[in-house]
């Protein structure tokens, strides 16, 4: 049952986002959370808020026409705590007809805050990207028109 529980969690954050639901997203994490995407991004792993993780994903997500998350092989130790979660993840990112698909596998760790889980780590380890690898640069071109439309 907790196992489930945590899954379900863990895949909140993703089709929260995938759906723009930036409040679910924010649900889902704990107040602070480690965030590494360094295998996908480069940078260095920072330690965010849930609404700074949710801003940022915002600020960049709808400038895709739609994204489509999926994880799978779910392995959940809650034996200690921080409990801790290892599964897969790909995401598809459309614009028009062109692509981009990430695939990996994720470290996330989450504790028990009232009574439900909530993502205090998240760690992407990337093992491939392919289509359009130039897709993220324009959906950030496409929120930077956004933004100055405004």
């Amino acid at each position: 049952m907790e196992k489930d529980l945590l899954m379900q969690t863990i895949t909140a954050i993703f089709h929260g986002a995938d759906q723009h639901d930036w409040p679910a997203v924010e649900n889902a994490l704990a107040d602070q959370v480690w965030l590494d995407y360094t295998s996908l991004a480069g940078g260095q792993p920072s330690r965010l808020t849930n609404k700074q993780i949710a801003d940022a994903w915002a600020s960049f997500l709808p400038g895709f026409d739609k994204t489509h998350h999926q994880l799978s092989h779910f392995e959940v130790d809650l034996g200690g705590s921080p409990a801790k979660a290892r599964f897969s993840g790909k995401a598809d990112h459309f614009i028009g007809a062109a692509s981009w698909t990430v695939e990996g596998s994720y470290d996330a760790e989450a504790i028990q805050q009232n009574g439900r889980w909530r993502v205090t780590k998240l760690v992407l380890h990337l093992v491939n990207q392919s289509g359009d690898l130039s897709l993220p640069a324009k959906a950030g071109e496409v929120m930077k028109n956004k933004t100055a439309a405004r």
